[in-house]
């Protein structure tokens, strides 16, 4: 794949759910998980191009691999990049996608309001 064509493609994904994406059984542990996540383990947010950056201990990483496993079944819109640092440095969750991406997170997102946020 060509990795400048990406912006492009990426603006005629469409930003939508896939309601049934999560079975329904499972739907209330990934909601706990992702208010776990975004409410008291993020420790800082970035804005980066098309979303956000997302710092977290090291320590998370299975509940973030896990959070990524499952959001992605119901947001094929978003861009998932991990980056584990050594000796214990900080993960870093990316989540990107086209237009309109920040607004949403912002909306579905707990905790990630502007006492966390930094730009860079």
């Amino acid at each position: 794949m060509d990795f400048d064509s990406r912006s492009t493609e990426k603006s005629s994904i469409a930003l939508a759910c896939v309601p049934g994406g999560i079975p329904p059984a499972e739907r209330p542990a990934h909601f706990a998980l992702l208010n776990r996540l975004f409410a008291n383990h993020a420790q800082e947010r970035r804005d980066v191009a098309g979303g956000y950056a997302f710092r977290f201990d090291a320590a998370s990483f299975d509940d973030v691999a896990r959070f990524v496993a499952r959001e992605r079944l119901c947001c094929p819109f978003l861009d998932f990049s991990l980056e584990l640092s050594a000796q214990d440095g900080p993960l870093w969750l990316r989540l990107t996608g086209p237009d309109g991406t920040r607004e949403f997170l912002d909306a579905e997102l707990p905790g990630i309001g502007a006492r966390r946020a930094s730009t860079s």
